[in-house]
């Protein structure tokens, strides 16, 4: 290892045990996401329990070999962070549309569309590993923080559950929705995680702890279930092609290639930010290699049964939670879920984590998240630029399919779909504004508008004001001074 790898704060080694605890943590934190893609487009392609059973168990192992070559790096391939990969959200709506109702032959046809776009995706990655200059603190900054706010509805989503339910074929409210227990059992995992992180032996393992005594809570109220970990086979290997060959179509594929690109997105911008929380040099051809792994796992992953890779958000947050940088800490939980996969056991052993303790968990989670972008837009030069704009604007579209699902549904279908992710809306928007402003058009003009302006800030009583450009205007002569925002001014 070269002397500039040495010293980079990723490389960190922390000995065995606090590597493996970490690790634990890791997946912890992020396994209610990476079975839950599985579980759902399981449910829609009308699919067993047993069968069902090998998605999960596919995304488990496909999910600890991606983690690992992103960790640890090949050649090309791998951005050596500490970022967790799992299967992607962003795919899971087109994948249902692709399903249809054809059961397993349009799961067989979405196995075959994410063969084909991820491999468009590895192609392409080197057009995408040179837009990094395109990501300035004021792009990024509103990306992480649209990251995490719109990851708050799969937290909240945890801990409530599901407003509706099918029973005999129709869909009716579902009375455990917001159960008040639930709601307790997440709010007394939210304060364990939060008072282990005010205990300094604690703190780095607080998550970890969280769920830990949150699930051994939950087993004393009768609010977990571990009844099907002992029906579970120790070991399995995923077979290849478990439900048959892929089916190509060029709808479908279209379709998905469209998904490639949202996710391409996505994982720059979680290259990025994981690079700020660690506080190390992310260049054009770190982003490369790791979209490279991005989209290698990808087309492996429908061999063994499994779906889209991606880099996930939350262990984003953990890091910057735990100050844990290490990518080796993140590699021994990419090869926990490894052998997750290996074993159906092990793996109902994980599942049996009520999902409210996860939504505990996910709240400080991906709070932290949102709180590393804010700590990153603090350091964004406001006076003289239109930077308040693309924040309010690139912030504001990221979260309107969180705040109103079915805003975009009347679009195309390559629009909706690349809209309909908050993460590659804030991006996209956040992009082509600075390069209007700050790019193609720099400067701003003498009387911006009111957003770019910024409000202004009332310092005491009276009305004496300190404006975002700095001025101080008087009671009397409104005549501007000289002096910084938060300056204390006295009016006599």
């Amino acid at each position: 290892m070269s002397t500039e790898q040495a010293v980079r704060p990723e490389d960190e080694r922390l000995g065995i045990g606090p590597t493996l605890g970490y690790g634990v943590q890791h997946i912890l934190a992020m396994f209610g996401g990476v079975i839950a893609v599985p579980i759902i487009i399981g449910g829609a392609a009308g699919l067993t329990p047993a069968q069902s059973a090998v998605l999960v168990a596919s995304g488990l192992f496909v999910s600890g070999l991606a983690t690992l070559l992103q960790t640890l790096g090949l050649p090309f391939f791998g951005s050596q962070l500490p970022l967790v990969q799992g299967t992607s959200f962003a795919s899971v709506s087109t994948m249902i549309a692709i399903v249809g109702d054809d059961g397993t032959d349009g799961l067989r046809t979405v196995y075959g569309a994410v063969i084909v776009a991820a491999a468009v995706g590895l192609l392409i990655t080197p057009f995408f590993a040179r837009v990094v200059r395109l990501f300035p603190p004021v792009v990024t900054g509103s990306i992480i923080t649209v990251i995490g706010l719109s990851l708050m509805p799969v937290a909240t989503g945890w801990i409530t559950g599901r407003e509706t339910v099918t029973v005999g074929g129709a869909t009716v409210p579902n009375p455990e929705f917001a159960a008040l227990p639930s709601i307790a059992l997440a709010g007394f995992t939210f304060l364990v995680v939060v008072v282990a992180g005010k205990i300094a032996v604690l703190s780095r393992l607080s998550v970890l702890l969280g769920l830990l005594v949150g699930t051994v809570v939950a087993l004393v109220a009768g609010l977990s279930d571990f009844s099907g970990v002992g029906g579970a086979s120790v070991a399995a290997l995923p077979a290849p092609f478990a439900f048959g060959t892929p089916l190509f179509t060029v709808g479908a594929t279209v379709s998905m290639v469209i998904v490639v690109l949202v996710i391409m997105v996505e994982t720059t911008a979680d290259i990025l930010a994981v690079g700020e929380v660690v506080e190390t040099r992310v260049d054009a051809r770190r982003v490369g290699d790791g979209l490279r792994a991005d989209m290698a796992a990808s087309v492996v992953a429908p061999v063994f049964n499994s779906f889209p890779a991606t880099a996930f958000a939350q262990n984003v947050g953990l890091v910057a939670l735990t100050g844990i940088r290490s990518r080796f800490a993140v590699a021994a939980g990419g090869l926990l879920l490894l052998v997750l996969g290996l074993s159906p056991m092990a793996s109902a052993v994980f599942s049996a984590i009520p999902q409210p303790v996860l939504g505990g968990a996910g709240i400080v989670l991906f709070g932290t998240v949102a709180a590393s972008g804010i700590r990153t837009l603090a350091a964004v030069e406001y006076r003289g630029t239109n930077n308040m704009v693309i924040v309010a604007a690139s912030v504001a579209f990221g979260l309107v399919p969180v705040v109103s699902p079915d805003f975009w549904a009347n679009f195309p279908d390559w629009f909706a779909t690349i809209f309909h992710s908050g993460i590659s809306s804030a991006a996209i928007v956040a992009v082509l504004l600075n390069l209007f402003f700050n790019v193609f058009a720099p400067g701003r003009p003498s009387a911006p508008s009111v957003v770019a302006a910024g409000p202004p800030v009332l310092v005491q009583t009276g009305e004496i004001r300190i404006l975002a450009s700095g001025e101080v205007l008087g009671p009397e002569s409104y005549e501007p001074v000289t002096a910084k925002p938060g300056t204390q001014v006295r009016d006599d």
